[in-house]
């Protein structure tokens, strides 16, 4: 009787396969992401590539990403002859100072829209809506006419003033929803002990906004970081005031383009970034995940 039971108990050839097609099902996903994932890195394993050839190896070479002789002077060239280390410099500033700028002036407006209702608040967020389909292109004359008229035109604070300064738009969109779904009662016991609008959004509001804060930080200094057509214009007249972004052009000359040493520049330029990300990936996961929350 119980032989019998443990025959009739027994797995069937069906149940036998699943755990073997399960595996095979992981493999293929695990080979398919595998090789998305390759094709996805390749161009930026392709610039470390070319940053250590020469230029007839470069088109030479084809997609090969092993050089025959590698060749580190590329790199002291991009950082001495290209100037690379005085643009990156210059993009630290610039990108930390306006990322500065952008959370604090987001913040504060995404706090009134989102927690106050006054006469033509609703005609505000359809402004600030309408302003998202105005090209970068259409407000660069008024902003470059403005910094000329107050000095700041080549200058790298009329840069940042202009980047910072910016409509900004989705990311006060994104505070004000954040701060609208938090409940009223932290502000009304924080304004019975006495603290005024400052104080309450400072010290309370704020804080509790770390993960939208940290979303707004995270696109703004990438922005900011890639950022090419405001810096172009107010370093123009002025060169020792580029930005990465517009030192790459320096490599492009009126008959050739020193690829090599573009490629090694480029490799300078995303070098922090990439660094960054590395150390704060934790950040950038939490920052993305509660603006998505929100």
């Amino acid at each position: 009787m119980s032989a019998a039971a443990d025959v009739v108990g027994a797995p069937t050839r069906t149940e036998r396969r699943r755990p073997r097609v399960r595996r095979l099902g992981w493999w293929a996903v695990a080979a398919g992401l595998t090789v998305l994932g390759f094709v996805w890195v390749f161009p930026f394993l392709w610039m470390v590539s070319a940053s250590l050839k020469t230029s007839g190896e470069v088109f030479s070479g084809g997609l090969g990403l092993i050089p025959e002789t590698p060749q580190w002077e590329n790199y002291t060239r991009a950082w001495t002859d290209g100037r690379f280390g005085s643009y990156l410099r210059n993009t630290i500033i610039v990108t930390l100072a306006t990322t500065l700028i952008v959370v604090v002036r987001c913040a504060l407006a995404g706090y009134v829209i989102g927690r106050y209702r006054f006469p033509g608040s609703r005609l505000i967020i359809g402004i600030f809506v309408a302003t998202l389909f105005v090209p970068t292109g259409y407000t660069i004359i008024p902003i470059v006419k403005v910094s000329l008229e107050l000095g700041l035109l080549n200058s790298l604070a009329g840069m940042i003033l202009a980047l910072g300064g910016a409509a900004n738009v989705a990311a006060i969109l994104i505070y004000a929803g954040y701060f609208r779904g938090m409940p009223a009662e932290l502000e009304e016991a924080a304004i019975v002990d006495g603290a005024g609008f400052l104080r309450v959004f400072g010290k309370i509001m704020l804080p509790l906004s770390m993960p939208v804060t940290a979303t707004v930080a995270i696109l703004t200094f990438l922005s900011t970081w890639n950022a090419f057509f405001l810096p172009l214009v107010f370093s123009f007249s002025n060169p020792a005031l580029r930005t990465v972004s517009v030192g790459m052009q320096a490599f492009v000359g009126e008959n050739s383009t020193d690829w090599p040493g573009m490629a090694a520049a480029g490799v300078i330029s995303i070098l922090p970034v990439v660094v960054l990300f590395i150390f704060m990936q934790k950040y950038f996961v939490e920052g993305i995940a509660g603006a998505v929350k929100s």
